[in-house]
């Protein structure tokens, strides 16, 4: 496949070109703000996930490195259940195809189920974890939708994994309580797959 082939022309030094800017994003978010972007190394991947999690297992699994951008609420937005407060891509680059697929099955899906009932972070508890269907993507996508409570409440998380090449690009939107948000995660997930193939292909 071509579009594979052409992914190994990206480096590290390309992945904040291939995340979605405010431009990119759907109306959901079109009143969000940039509240956070960044380079996301192997290191920090470590730090930031569930325990026991180490650099050195994510670079056997094939991993590079990364990079994230979050959109989040201004402080005059009307938050409360339902809300869609976050929404997330997230570039990741391995050293090959292989490697993004056994990273979404092996270590996305299943540290995620590996860890129902376990605290996560500070003062959350990863409630449930429930894997969903996916469609529209121009290869592999894995979905999961993430329940999450703590102090102020339940916080959901609807996840998709995508592969393109050996680029792995991942769409998030946290929500206040309960929801399911597969559309919306979809519509990210789509628009930042089309960013990633037009950088690829010298777009």
């Amino acid at each position: 496949m071509a579009i594979n082939r052409a992914t190994f022309s990206i480096t590290d030094g390309h992945l904040d070109q291939l995340v979605l800017e405010k431009a990119d994003l759907p109306p959901e978010f079109s009143g969000h703000q940039m509240v956070r972007e960044g380079p996301l190394d192997n290191q920090t991947m470590a730090e930031q996930g569930f325990p026991g999690n180490t650099e050195d297992r994510f670079r056997e699994a094939g991993r590079i490195t990364g990079f994230l951008r979050e959109f989040g609420p201004t402080t005059n937005m009307q938050t409360g259940d339902g809300f869609n407060f976050l929404g997330a891509t997230v570039a990741h680059l391995f050293d090959d195809a292989d490697k993004v697929s056994g990273w979404m099955n092996e270590v996305f899906i299943k540290d995620f189920e590996r860890n129902v009932g376990e605290r996560v972070g500070e003062d959350h508890q990863l409630v449930s974890v429930q894997r969903l269907e996916v469609s529209g993507f121009y290869d592999e996508a894995v979905a999961l939708k993430v329940l999450q409570g703590g102090p102020t409440g339940l916080v959901s998380s609807t996840v998709i994994d995508f592969r393109l090449g050996r680029l792995l690009g991942v769409a998030f939107v946290a929500t206040i309580g309960d929801h399911e948000r597969l559309d919306l995660a979809t519509e990210l997930g789509i628009a930042l797959e089309k960013r990633m193939v037009g950088v690829v292909l010298g777009g």
